[in-house]
């Protein structure tokens, strides 16, 4: 089921009626027993996958933190991470890999029967597999205690709101709030019903609606101008933040309602200045997934092994961000999916990374007066503009159904850009319309540099905003209950 569906409706309200009548420990089995028929209602078969993940990674969490010797300890890690990663591969990037490998050796003259295996993607496997790897690794790296309760870990695993597209939730932060006994207050009332009515407007009203455009401009029967492709790539980028950061949003305020606090996922992603603050501000728990599990491993292996290098004239220190920036971004991108163009986004996403790193080190210092820093706003607000474009760009690379379609629609930006009258009317203007109700809401919090500031507003005004959401959701929103694009990856 989806967040926005009757379905889900009225499974919350059961749920929640429940739970508020029933003493912690129940309402415990109640979230889990919930948990597992909201992700049945999705394809009962692959339960059975989420299960085994959740038992394996429970027993090994246990063994690792009951042995002293490094070679057990790791023993049981490396079979978590096989189980995991296992299972990620087969079922997500083996029709992938087949299909490559089958068209490699057929440029040799060599015939190797791969089949490809027609099978569904279990949804979400991609969020608590990541989940359940970072709490093995927690474990034995002794960060973290593992809890000795089979029914707290499973819930912290299938939590519902957060089950199948993030936060990627951390169990330093979920699992004690699972174990001890919850109040809910008022401020977590009021804040949950604003976070999920926001998110069904970004979702339903801005997503939904952007959807419209950015499939027409992204058809492989389209053949776009440039200003045709530029307008269906801002589309599509506020499509995928609507999108993503509304189910962030409904997740968050339906744990706020029952007490549990998740991570925050976005915070003004497209007023950054540069590759590292976008992705300070863009998806954040997997941005700190990627840091902790992958980017510093990496570059820890790096730094011994060109500890005191130097190339082209720069230091062992800039090889080794670039080297683990590349390969994380590449493998955070093949993360996203099972195509080329999420590689070539990754790797994108990784140069763009490098290259502003650089940039900065060589930036001098200069001194600040008064004139200075009124260039400084013009300059902040260039520099916000010039890497929206750089984001959308990778947006182009991502949204691409091939790498062919992406170089055709990269090229009529630049050879057949032909801005018209009648592009302006079907896709800008809807796209302002669209777009404009969010602007002014993010904008307000922006320039107050809080997410909150709604809870702060007089009864009369957020009452207003409330209505005229609702107004907007009711009038123009998608009601058919349409997936969210995570949901895919």
């Amino acid at each position: 089921m989806v967040f926005n569906s009757v379905h889900f409706l009225v499974f919350f309200a059961v749920v929640y009626a429940l739970y508020r009548l029933l003493p912690h420990r129940w309402q415990n089995w109640l979230l889990l027993v919930g948990s597992y028929y909201f992700y049945a209602a999705w394809d009962w078969r692959f339960l059975g996958l989420l299960l085994a993940s959740t038992i394996i990674d429970f027993y090994c969490g246990l063994y690792i933190a009951s042995r002293d010797s490094r070679p057990q300890r790791k023993a049981a890690l490396v079979l978590s991470l096989t189980f995991n990663l296992s299972m990620l591969g087969f079922f997500k990037y083996f029709n992938f890999f087949a299909a490559n490998l089958q068209g490699l050796f057929g440029s040799l003259g060599l015939h190797v029967g791969l089949t490809a295996l027609h099978v569904l993607l279990p949804i979400g496997i991609s969020f608590y597999t990541f989940i359940t790897m970072s709490y093995v690794i927690d474990v034995y790296r002794r960060q973290i205690e593992p809890t000795r309760h089979l029914l707290d870990f499973a819930l912290f695993v299938a939590y519902f709101p957060h089950l199948v597209a993030g936060p990627i939730l951390r169990a330093s932060l979920l699992l004690p709030q699972i174990v001890r006994r919850r109040e809910i207050t008022a401020d977590q009332l009021t804040e949950g019903l604003w976070l999920i009515l926001f998110g069904f407007f970004k979702k339903m009203f801005v997503a939904d609606n952007l959807a419209t455009i950015a499939n027409a401009v992204f058809s492989p029967s389209a053949h776009p101008t440039g200003f045709e492709v530029l307008l269906g790539v801002y589309a599509f980028a506020f499509q995928i933040y609507g999108d993503f950061s509304g189910y962030s949003d409904i997740a968050r305020g339906t744990s706020k309602l029952m007490g549990i606090e998740l991570n925050l996922n976005f915070r003004f992603p497209y007023f950054v200045r540069t590759p590292q603050e976008f992705w300070a501000h863009w998806h954040m728990s997997l941005s700190a997934w990627l840091r902790d599990y992958l980017f510093l491993p990496i570059g820890y292996a790096l730094s011994r092994r060109l500890d005191g290098v130097r190339w082209f004239g720069l230091r062992d220190d800039l090889w080794i961000y670039a080297g683990a920036t590349m390969v994380t971004m590449l493998l955070g991108g093949l993360w996203h999916g099972a195509a080329w163009t999420f590689v070539l986004w990754g790797a994108y996403q990784g140069v763009l990374l490098v290259v502003f790193m650089l940039a900065t080190r060589m930036r001098r210092r200069r001194a600040r007066t008064r004139a200075a820093a009124t260039r400084t706003r013009w300059r902040r607000a260039l520099e916000v503009t010039g890497m929206f474009h750089l984001t959308c760009l990778g947006w182009l690379i991502f949204r691409a159904d091939s790498l062919g379609q992406f170089a055709t629609l990269a090229s009529s930006l630049v050879t057949r850009f032909d801005p018209s009258l009648k592009a302006l009317i079907e896709y800008g203007v809807p796209l302002a319309l669209t777009v404009g109700p969010l602007l002014v809401i993010h904008g307000i919090e922006f320039a107050n540099d809080d997410l909150s500031i709604e809870m702060r507003w007089p009864f009369a005004v957020i009452s207003t905003v409330c209505v005229a959401l609702t107004y907007l959701i009711v009038l123009f929103g998608n009601f058919e209950g349409t997936q969210f694009i995570y949901f895919q990856f």
